[in-house]
């Protein structure tokens, strides 16, 4: 087992972000990865051009590289803003508008898990009202996905980085997955386990992965502290990964660290462990 034994890809909106978007999955493909994931690269518009959909399906494909992960609009991501799916007004029609780009775009290129950030909480609206609208576009996008054969992703983020976003636990981000599911009936909707939060948020990561792992469609890592590469902090991610392999996880593992030079700074794994089987 051990790092060899996954398969990883690397989340292109946190390295290789000194370069144009364009050119980053040739600069993943030039370190040996064939599988790369992304935020929704167009923060200030939820539908783009078609040309810029277009454009960045030929970067992947000349690079070699399969999508295997991409964000719903999310609003200033990176920046103040976590999603759009429970924010009321401008930014919900914003993820709605979104939702059909997200999933045509994802099925041109072959991917298969799509993530919707649950959005902040917003001053002086009741939370109730902001969960009741989140289920609605949760739902809608769950179908979404489904149409392509894809699932939908719940992630949970930490109180330290993100202190109005409500989904700080493993068992929050769970109970939106069960809601949507009972809602919708397809079962497509799935647990990101991300190491990193969990950690921030003091979980028990062996407790989490072992209660969830068959509840999770996609896992990301970093080290803590600071959000570096594996072996930059104090988190056991190699035994953390055996773990979700032995709990039956085969999915992708995405690379969504920091780092000041991405290319120097995947010396923790293996030329030869880094193309995905």
């Amino acid at each position: 087992m051990g790092y060899t034994d996954q398969r990883f890809d690397v989340n292109l909106s946190i390295l290789f972000t000194e370069l144009p978007l364009l050119e980053r999955p040739a600069a993943a493909a030039a370190a040996g990865f064939t599988a790369v994931e992304l935020w929704w690269p167009w923060i200030d518009t939820p539908t783009p051009a078609q040309e810029e959909l277009d454009a960045l399906k030929r970067a992947l494909d000349d690079a070699g590289t399969q999508l295997v992960g991409l964000n719903f609009y999310a609003g200033q991501l990176p920046g103040p803003d976590r999603g759009a799916v429970s924010v009321p007004g401008e930014e919900s029609d914003r993820f709605r508008a979104n939702i059909e780009v997200v999933a045509d775009f994802a099925a041109s290129v072959g991917c298969r898990a799509l993530n919707a950030l649950y959005g902040n909480r917003v001053e002086g609206v009741d939370p109730a009202v902001q969960d009741e609208l989140a289920l609605e576009n949760l739902v809608i996008a769950a179908r979404a996905a489904d149409r392509i054969g894809a699932i939908l992703l719940i992630e949970t983020l930490n109180k330290p980085e993100s202190p109005l976003y409500p989904l700080v636990s493993a068992p929050s981000a769970i109970e939106v997955v069960d809601k949507v599911n009972e809602a919708t009936g397809l079962g497509n909707a799935k647990f990101l386990l991300d190491l990193y939060h969990l950690a921030m948020n003091d979980e028990d990561l062996a407790e989490v992965v072992e209660k969830y792992a068959a509840r999770t469609g996609h896992v990301q890592i970093a080290d803590k502290p600071g959000r570096g590469a594996p072996g930059t902090g104090e988190l056991p991610l190699e035994d953390l990964l055996d773990r979700l392999g032995k709990a039956g996880y085969r999915g992708f593992v995405g690379l969504e660290y920091k780092a000041g030079d991405a290319a120097a700074s995947f010396g923790w794994l293996p030329a030869g462990a880094r193309a995905a089987r």
